[in-house]
């Protein structure tokens, strides 16, 4: 496996922004929209690092368009480069980075920041093609790995969802057009450094799970991979794969659930009514469906080995 530097030099510097960040947070009191003002930069930074590195160790999965994928990855450090540079530029100017069009320079700032993170979706999408066109281990790995980049894809387009101007801007336009919030403005009470509204819905959530199911799908099917060195019965091939069919049903559902509460205006820390029915709905099936996965008989695992290879 060939990793790819460019990434993991971003991950290095992601870091390296980090502690700047948390610096920044402890010693500057400014604030933004309710928050600090080094808060933004923070996230963005754990991201886009995480991102990185994830982004790094599939393409060093791939043997057949392998050169494509390293160039979708270059791409998109280019991309994520300037994304990082506007909104710590903004932090560092106590500003808003997002949604500001006030002035032409903010308009330039974020539409040049709307292009890059199309840009940057667009190489994952590359990236994805690749990794259906390539060997990633047997059938469980596999699927991890391919639902994981198919449901951040559709993750990251949520994003989407929030560039349209809310009817209260339209209103009364006070240069900013597009929100995180729905029914209620930016800014307003939120969980601790997430920021996530606390008293309305909030499409950063969906939106942030979502996209780190790249990372959420593979680690479950490696600790999977793990734990059948100690318990037998995840030795099995088919059963990691229908436990691995149970969490991207279940991952695809909560995201789902998600972006209906945040579009409902229905804060996240107050789910009610059908929302929280079918919350509680996903968990129950998911914990009865992921039980009778380990507990379903399972063919010999040289026999479902064999019918892999086969294939």
């Amino acid at each position: 496996m060939t990793a790819h530097r460019p990434l993991l030099w971003l991950a290095a510097a992601m870091a390296v922004l980090s502690v700047v960040a948390i610096i920044g947070v402890v010693v500057d009191p400014r604030e933004v929209l309710g928050a600090p003002a080094w808060a933004k930069p923070l996230k963005f930074a754990l991201s886009i690092g995480i991102y990185s590195l994830t982004l790094s160790w599939l393409i060093g999965q791939l043997t057949r368009m392998r050169r494509l994928a390293r160039i979708a990855g270059t791409v998109s450090v280019i991309g994520l480069v300037i994304e990082s540079v506007i909104i710590v530029g903004a932090a560092a100017t106590g500003d808003t980075s997002h949604f500001n069009v006030s002035t032409p320079l903010h308009t330039v700032l974020w539409s040049v920041m709307a292009f890059s993170i199309v840009v940057v979706w667009m190489m994952t999408l590359i990236v994805g093609v690749a990794l259906f066109r390539n060997p990633l281990g047997d059938r469980a790995r596999t699927l991890a790995i391919r639902a994981g980049v198919i449901i951040a894809l559709v993750g990251m387009g949520l994003a989407f969802l929030m560039t349209g101007p809310t009817a209260q801007q339209l209103d009364d336009f006070q240069g900013v057009a597009g929100a995180h919030a729905v029914g209620v403005a930016d800014g307003g009470p939120g969980l601790f450094l997430l920021g996530w509204s606390t008293v309305a819905g909030d499409l950063r959530i969906p939106h942030f799970v979502g996209m780190h199911a790249l990372q959420v799908l593979p680690l479950f099917v490696i600790a999977l991979e793990f734990l059948a060195r100690r318990i037998p019965r995840l030795d099995s091939p088919q059963v990691r794969l229908r436990l691995v069919r149970v969490a991207v049903v279940a991952y695809s559902a909560t995201v789902a659930v998600l972006t209906w509460q945040s579009l409902a205006g229905q804060s996240i820390v107050s789910p009610a009514g059908p929302i929280l029915a079918a919350g509680l709905t996903v968990a129950a099936a998911t914990v009865v469906s992921a039980v009778a996965s380990v507990l379903a008989p399972a063919r010999d695992a040289r026999l479902w080995v064999d019918a892999d290879q086969a294939r």
